[in-house]
């Protein structure tokens, strides 16, 4: 799960899981322990089978780009309602040839006032049960409204979003974006939650109960309209807020244009981090950038000083701090070395990232001039910062499709992060705020969930829909 987690399963529980693995959920017992974890993101649920075509409406926000609209409604297959909000084109009668073409219904806007804004009036004309959000610079992949409405089969799922996939042309900037796009969550599904390995998604490419998205509007806008960028961010937390689950399933994907420049590419970077801080003060504790845990902090920070005794210690003292909380817990302890070494190295590369990103001329002075009395010391600073610089984004190459070579992928990256902390601290002086930069010391805890053991222990009743994910 993230963030990770142990289950114990009573003899209830076991039996519960054994029922799970034959077959859908038929008990209030397989029900319950089906919500606990798919809450903990230890497995993910499987929808029951493709439903019957949903009461869906499409509906896309639009401000030119009459080319990138002609190719995201070729790419809907005309199965759905599509409704196109003109958000104050500057030619709105291309984007209304492109609507009529496909048989689109077209809400124009006079003025501009922003995709939340756009979203909101579309959503004041709709009915349907289920709204399907896309992006004028998507092409959705087929069958992908149904495909993602089947997550709806779980009441407390409001909304779904699939995998979108970068596509941009073959340039240096291009082949960066396409696999290292920022909307890109990864291949894996998840719970989508704050704080977590898929902390949000964007409504590039959504689908949602209608009704949980009126139940989280506020001041009656679903959308913040004060909010240019990061409104589906928000969006998403209030929904999450609220008590509603939010699904990524990247089994589904749908293709993104992304810059092919690198002045587009780092302004719309820069873009995305000036939401931080307004996300921060509505979301307190949601946004962060660097979750530092006491041990594996104390190791890195050694280490970085050339302190190899201290760092030894400091991960002796990680090792043994967990061998005692699992012991107290009645845990097996296999692996704990090995877990160690990876949240030492996880610490790194996000100390890493972290400064490159709020303090890279820092980290680019100590490597120019990094001080000290002897070459030795001047040479071990260097190399610390330059660990710190580079670590992340070659861990990055590495794990992404070699389709650019190190050093090529690296400046890339480090531009990317730069530029994207750059807004950050332009949204943090306008919103007076650091929240969004300031680091979280985070706590591991191992806990009995003692109400839960319970309810597995509990006869059989009948099942109650609400704690029924599938």
């Amino acid at each position: 799960g993230s963030p990770l987690r142990i289950m114990r399963l009573t003899s209830a529980g076991q039996a519960a899981w054994h029922e799970l693995r034959e077959g859908p959920v038929a008990s209030r017992r397989t029900g319950l322990l089906a919500r606990q974890l798919t809450d903990a993101g230890l497995v993910h649920p499987l929808p029951p089978g493709l439903p019957a075509l949903p009461d869906a409406t499409v509906v896309i926000p639009v401000r030119d780009r009459a080319v990138m609209l002609e190719r995201c409604l070729a790419a809907l297959e005309g199965s759905y309602p599509v409704v196109v909000v003109d958000d104050g084109s500057a030619n709105p009668a291309a984007v209304a040839q492109v609507a009529a073409r496909h048989g689109a219904r077209l809400i124009r806007r006079e003025v501009n006032g922003g995709p939340a804004a756009a979203r909101n009036t579309a959503l004041r004309c709709v009915t349907s049960d289920v709204i399907a959000f896309i992006d004028s610079d998507c092409a959705a992949s087929p069958g992908w409204i149904q495909r993602l409405a089947a997550h709806l089969a779980d009441p407390l799922v409001a909304a779904v979003a699939p995998r979108i996939a970068g596509s941009a042309a073959g340039t240096w900037a291009g082949q960066y974006t396409s696999i290292a796009s920022s909307l890109d969550l990864g291949d894996r599904a998840a719970r989508v939650l704050p704080r977590t390995q898929v902390s949000y998604v964007p409504t590039a490419a959504l689908v949602a109960r209608r009704a949980a998205l009126l139940a989280a509007a506020r001041d009656g806008e679903v959308f913040d309209e004060g909010m240019r960028i990061g409104e589906d961010v928000d969006l998403v937390w209030r929904l999450h807020e609220a008590g509603w689950r939010i699904r990524y399933d990247p089994a589904v994907q749908i293709a993104h244009h992304e810059p092919g420049t690198w002045p587009a590419l780092l302004a719309r970077r820069y873009r995305y981090g000036t939401s931080a801080a307004p996300l921060a003060l509505r979301h307190p504790g949601a946004v962060t950038h660097l979750v530092l845990y006491p041990w594996p902090a104390a190791t890195v920070a050694a280490a970085l000083a050339r302190r190899p005794a201290a760092a030894a210690a400091a991960f002796t003292g990680s090792v043994l701090a967990t061998f005692q909380s699992l012991h107290r817990a009645d845990v097996p302890a296999q692996g704990t070395v090995r877990a160690m070494l990876g949240s030492v190295s996880q610490t790194w590369l996000g100390a890493g990232r972290y400064a490159t990103q709020f303090a890279a001329p820092l980290l680019v002075t100590a490597i120019a001039a990094p001080g000290g009395r002897s070459a030795g010391q001047r040479w071990g600073r260097r190399a610390a910062a330059a660990s710190l610089l580079l670590g992340p984004p070659l861990a990055a190459w590495a794990a992404s499709p070699l389709t650019l070579d190190p050093a090529r992928f690296a400046l890339a990256r480090i531009a990317d992060d730069v530029s994207y902390g750059l807004g950050v601290w332009r949204g943090c002086l306008s919103e007076r705020t650091i929240s969004p930069v300031r680091p979280v010391i985070g706590r591991h805890r191992l806990r009995i969930d003692a109400a839960a053991r319970q309810a597995l222990a509990a006869p059989d009743a009948r099942p109650d829909k609400d704690d029924n994910p599938r």
